[in-house]
């Protein structure tokens, strides 16, 4: 494939799997499979990685964990161990520095190739399969050209699918086409619209606010959403300063950001120059970020083998091919945004959902190009199932599975669709990698399931039963402390090729990006982690050191043993202040 405009210079890249978009979604797709041996171009069309979470857009990323008051569901695997080493470098939650940590993810990857501030502009077709993608790099002004086997397009817009011929949806279905009783009576355009927030500071004296002059004017907090209790914590700005649901998501996206910044900065001056009920407490807070690239919810879906629905969700979604799981609410809404209380609406519907909810692999490819995959808001899935699935910490469980099974289709020489052949291998390495799966549960190898387990106190059977958090009331772990130790003792001389452990991340607390989320947030490593432990190995009537780990900031730990022995141990030496731990996982392969 060949870039049209020969003016300015063209590189060309040979690669297994093009990843197109860096948000969180496309991250983690091109992490999980660079990391299972697949090479990886990542292109990305703005200069920061994490789309609507990166220092651009600020939103938390939120999923299964917290909008239903269910604890311990929160998203594990690559995203936890983004997530943990942000709070280790990060305490001040600075978007900058989150930047950075996405940034060195991919970029010191050795498999992954990144190219940002690249837009992906056209595609090259062989029938039903893509041969190719061009980019223009607007930094270098330069024309990149991807060729490779599987495509990944995690760009939320779905922007191979117009280039590709890729079938896709926009807008919301009719009621009647799959039985959703949250959906409208008859099919349209609309779509749910994108925010514009502001981050705000306060000081120690009182600092004035002079408006534009053309932003919009709020005399009232009636002529707000949720009026006058609608806009009392206005630190994080608001996500009902919201619009372009009524409009073309995309192709208005300029003008959009206009009217939304008219109406940002309206709010702030209508709470600092004209509430009578909020405008006092306000006083010494200042404006100190307004979000100039809005973050969009919805554009178009892809279709695939699955069309997910607000009836799979509702019925907990029991999908014998489930790979990744949410748990948000289905939270609709209003295409007139901001507008919407004007014609009498909320804002939005939280639509009840379970958590967890699994969603199953089949909405991870494309119907009718033969090596398109997705991942995040773009999934095959209908208006009323996005509502909820659309949020990154559920994009990113998806993105992880899609990323590991484009890996493993590429190992194989198999189409996307093919994997679901090999669903039950696709579930196994996803667990192992330390991605949740409701209902399915790892298989050990004899090594770990025929070892006598003996520990310091205490059963440690939970270690190897296969679930690897807290669900439910069953906590799946063995508990410990300080000095505790737990062994795997064999018949004999092993051959040990590696050892995990899954240790204790605090799946119950919230881990924030922004510094204005709840004081309860974790701002560092969580206490209960193990931050220095020992893996030992016995040979003969001595154990000796193999691994000692400090400053641990992980949750999921592999580590190499590639020898024979008669046992191996995992020591715990001292946690990040707390005087009590959990160990979820300990096995061996």
């Amino acid at each position: 494939m060949r870039a049209n405009d020969q003016t300015f210079p063209t590189s060309t890249h040979e690669t297994d799997l093009c990843v197109v978009g860096g948000g969180m979604a496309g991250i983690l797709a091109a992490l999980a499979a660079a990391r299972h041996g697949a090479k990886v171009v990542l292109m990305h069309d703005r200069p920061v990685l994490g789309g609507n979470a990166s220092s651009e857009c600020r939103v938390h990323v939120c999923g299964a964990d917290r909008h239903n008051g269910i604890p311990n569901m929160r998203e594990t695997g690559i995203l936890e161990e983004i997530r943990m080493e942000n709070l280790y470098r990060n305490p001040n939650r600075n978007f900058s520095i989150w930047d950075t940590i996405l940034y060195e993810k991919v970029m010191f990857e050795p498999n992954a190739t990144l190219l940002l501030n690249c837009s992906c502009q056209d595609a090259e077709m062989d029938g039903s399969r893509i041969a190719g993608v061009a980019g223009w790099q607007l930094t270098t002004q330069t024309h990149h050209v991807v060729n490779a086997k599987i495509f990944a397009d995690c760009s939320g817009d779905s922007i191979l699918a117009p280039l590709t011929g890729a079938e896709f949806r926009a807008g919301r279905e009719a009621r009647s086409e799959y039985g959703e009783s949250i959906a409208p009576e008859e099919a349209d355009k609309r779509t749910m619209g994108m925010s514009c927030l502001f981050h705000t500071r306060e000081y120690d004296s009182p600092q004035p606010f002079t408006a534009p002059d053309w932003a919009e004017t709020f005399d009232t907090c009636d002529e707000l959403p949720y009026g006058a209790d609608g806009h009392r914590w206005w630190h994080m700005g608001y996500w009902w300063v919201e619009l372009g649901g009524e409009h073309d998501s995309i192709h208005d996206s300029e003008r959009l950001r206009d009217e939304l910044l008219k109406i940002a900065y309206g709010v702030w001056d209508h709470i600092k120059n004209r509430c009578p009920r909020n405008g006092q407490a306000a006083e010494n807070w200042a404006l100190d970020w307004i979000q100039f690239l809005p973050g969009r919810r919805e554009s178009r879906r892809y279709i695939g083998d699955h069309v997910l629905t607000q009836l799979d969700i509702e019925a907990v979604g029991h999908f014998d091919d489930v790979v990744a799981y949410g748990g948000w609410t289905m939270d609709d809404h209003h295409p007139a945004g901001f507008r919407a209380a004007k014609l009498g609406h909320p804002a939005t519907i939280f639509h009840h959902a379970p958590s967890p909810y699994g969603i199953p692999y089949r909405c991870l490819y494309s119907r009718n190009v033969q090596n398109l995959m997705f991942a995040g808001r773009n999934i095959s899935a209908t208006h009323a199932a996005i509502s909820s699935t659309r949020v990154m910490g559920t994009c990113c469980s998806m993105a992880q599975a899609a990323g590991t099974a484009a890996a493993m289709a590429l190992s194989s020489g198999l189409a996307p669709r093919d994997i679901t052949r090999h669903v039950d291998e696709l579930q196994q390495t996803l667990i192992d990698d330390d991605c949740y799966l409701p209902w399915i549960v790892q298989k050990h190898s004899g090594l770990t399931l025929n070892a006598r387990l003996e520990a310091s106190q205490g059963d440690a059977e939970p270690l190897r039963d296969g679930i690897n958090r807290p669900v439910a009331d069953d906590p799946h772990c063995w508990p410990c402390s300080p000095g505790d130790s737990v062994a795997y003792l064999f018949d004999g001389s092993k051959r040990i090729d590696d050892v995990t452990v899954i240790v204790d991340s605090a799946l119950d607390k919230l881990v924030a990006l922004s510094y204005h989320q709840k004081n309860d947030a974790l701002t560092h490593p969580p206490d209960v982690m193990p931050k220095e432990f020992r893996i030992e190995t016995l040979s003969g009537a001595e154990w000796q050191p193999l691994h000692q780990v400090s400053n641990n900031r992980r949750r999921h730990v592999r580590l190499p043993v590639g020898q024979e022995v008669h046992g191996i141990r995992y020591v715990l030496d001292e946690t990040w202040g707390s005087e009590r731990s959990r160990l979820y996982a300990f096995y061996v392969r």
